[in-house]
């Protein structure tokens, strides 16, 4: 199966702080990959630096066969600008804890901003895209309605329609029920169970263990930087070989 992530050796450091250290990890087309581990692993980091929201220090990371932030001519390797950058960023579809909408635009308003500003798109066009998106993710009566008006769970199905909007080959959840109240998760959660069921390409950081477990085709457990265990949600989460997999889902089950 084609890889649409693979990340060689990546190191990344904050200060003295080592945040990465050589991970190693490839993404397949159609995969669903959820990531999991304690706070401070490296989790959020590693997602960043997919995105190129963070830079490498080491290694590498292709997305689509293309290398990320760098292009190769001959046998050198030179930093892309800013806006090859911002060109690449737009195979992958980015969701944060907070939702980040525009507050001065209505939930519409933030869905056309990508594909109108950046892609250079007819408004008339991305309209309809825009409401069918409002629709499968269960807000086109919501269309007119500013960030304010709407509830926690309801701005980030708003985030993930605008994300979709810009037709990404990856997308990329940072958490991205943590901030909200607990009867508002099981909405965001159900849109993206659609997204997998849809075949999408996702990368979920989550402690949302049940989504885990129905949803993942691959879970990998990180803890201080580095990937200790990963593969099959039954053999993950049910039978952990490693002892601080171990800990970590006993104490998220009790």
């Amino acid at each position: 199966m084609k890889n649409i992530v693979r990340a060689v050796n990546v190191n990344k450091y904050f200060g003295n702080f080592h945040a990465l250290k050589d991970v190693n990890l490839e993404v397949n087309f159609g995969e669903v990959m959820c990531i999991l581990g304690p706070s401070g692993s490296g989790k959020s980091t590693f997602l960043r630096c997919i995105n190129q929201l963070e830079t490498l220090d080491s290694g590498n990371i292709w997305v689509d066969d293309e290398l990320v932030g760098h292009r190769v001519s001959g046998n050198k390797i030179y930093p892309l600008t800013e806006k090859q950058i911002a060109r690449q960023r737009l195979h992958t579809g980015m969701v944060f804890q907070r939702f980040n909408l525009f507050p001065h635009k209505t939930a519409l308003e933030n869905i056309l901003e990508g594909p109108c500003n950046v892609q250079l798109r007819s408004k008339e066009e991305v309209t309809e895209e825009a409401m069918d998106l409002l629709d499968r993710v269960a807000l086109a009566h919501k269309a007119h309605e500013y960030p304010q008006n709407l509830s926690g769970g309801q701005q980030q199905r708003v985030a993930i329609a605008r994300a979709l909007a810009m037709k990404p080959k990856l997308m990329l959840f940072d958490e991205p029920t943590s901030a909200l109240d607990p009867e508002m998760v099981g909405e965001v959660l159900g849109v993206m169970r659609t997204l997998a069921k849809e075949g999408t390409t996702m990368v979920v950081v989550t402690h949302e263990m049940g989504f885990a477990r129905e949803v993942a085709n691959k879970i990998v457990f990180m803890d201080e930087g580095q990937i200790v265990e990963q593969g099959a949600p039954e053999e993950i989460l049910f039978n952990p070989s490693n002892p601080r997999m171990q800990n970590f889902i006993s104490a998220i089950l009790i």
